[in-house]
């Protein structure tokens, strides 16, 4: 299979175009740093015109949503690198000779907004907060290609764990160092996944045609933000005694700190009843994978 993947040098992208070569699948990599990809790689601007001369599509491509305060030029950013990237990606199929059968498009858990403890699977309905509506408009993009005559996977990932960066690299610096702690009351739900199962879940919906549609890139294990700070201590071996004030993270980050106080109690159905295997469904294993020796 010829697989185009955009945001291919990212957290997932990178690993998942090495399992998909190894697969003995043909990649190609659309990125605005194409000489940092190894591999075949071509530019773009993540808005004009994409090459989509293959058989399948993984679209990856986005701004990171925790770089620094929402400010007016950063929300902008976000949507953009997401919106309007996918838009032009499919608007770039719609043009070309040989369709893609089918996307693999990424999209978040922020789909569902702050829902408190609802448990949420793929036939909830959206939010109404920013990344809610980001999400939202997201989708919609990629359900045109629908129109196509695509197979179109709308895959929602939650906080996605790796040892390399991402969510956890920014947590680890202080875990390591004893300052750990809660955020806020603690009692908000965190959706996670390995990375490893973001990749496999990918590699799923590309091989099976009953995946279609939304699709939660979650462990079937969600836990509360209080939860998941113990067991990285545990980890790590380190305390986890200093939380952090609910008022300090809105002054230092704004709008932004809404996304870590608050959050979504998400069950993958789809993938569980698609019979996906998780490798790691399980919190502690999943951080030990990520932070043992």
């Amino acid at each position: 299979m010829r697989v185009l993947v955009t945001g291919g040098a990212g957290l997932v992208g990178a690993p998942l175009c090495a399992a998909l070569q190894a697969a003995g699948h043909g990649v190609t990599v659309v990125s605005r740093e194409p000489g940092r990809v190894p591999g075949r790689a071509v530019g773009w601007d993540g808005l004009g015109p994409a090459m989509v001369e293959t058989d399948a599509v993984v679209n990856l491509a986005g701004e990171s949503i925790a770089a620094g305060r929402w400010t007016a030029a950063r929300r902008a950013a976000i949507r953009a690198s997401r919106i309007e990237a996918t838009r032009a990606l499919v608007q770039a199929a719609a043009g070309s000779r040989e369709r893609p059968a089918v996307l693999v498009s990424a999209s978040a858990v922020g789909w569902y907004g702050p829902r408190g403890d609802e448990p949420l699977d793929e036939a909830a309905g959206p939010g109404t907060d920013f990344l809610a509506r980001v999400c939202r408009d997201w989708e919609a993009e990629a359900q045109r290609a629908e129109g196509l005559g695509m197979r179109v996977v709308r895959l929602r990932l939650g906080v996605v764990l790796a040892p390399d960066g991402g969510a956890l690299g920014r947590m680890l610096l202080p875990f390591r160092a004893g300052l750990g702690g809660r955020l806020g009351s603690g009692r908000q739900w965190m959706s996670w996944v390995h990375r490893d199962d973001v990749v496999g879940l990918v590699l799923a919906a590309l091989a099976d045609a009953s995946y279609a549609g939304p699709v939660n890139a979650t462990a079937p294990t969600p836990v509360t933000n209080r939860e998941f700070t113990a067991a990285l201590a545990r980890a790590l071996h380190r305390p986890a005694v200093l939380p952090v004030p609910a008022l300090a993270l809105r002054l230092l980050l704004g709008e932004m700190a809404t996304m870590l106080l608050t959050g979504q109690r998400v069950l993958p159905r789809v993938a569980e009843a698609r019979g996906y295997r998780w490798r790691l469904p399980e919190l502690s294993a999943a951080l030990s994978a990520c932070v043992g020796p």
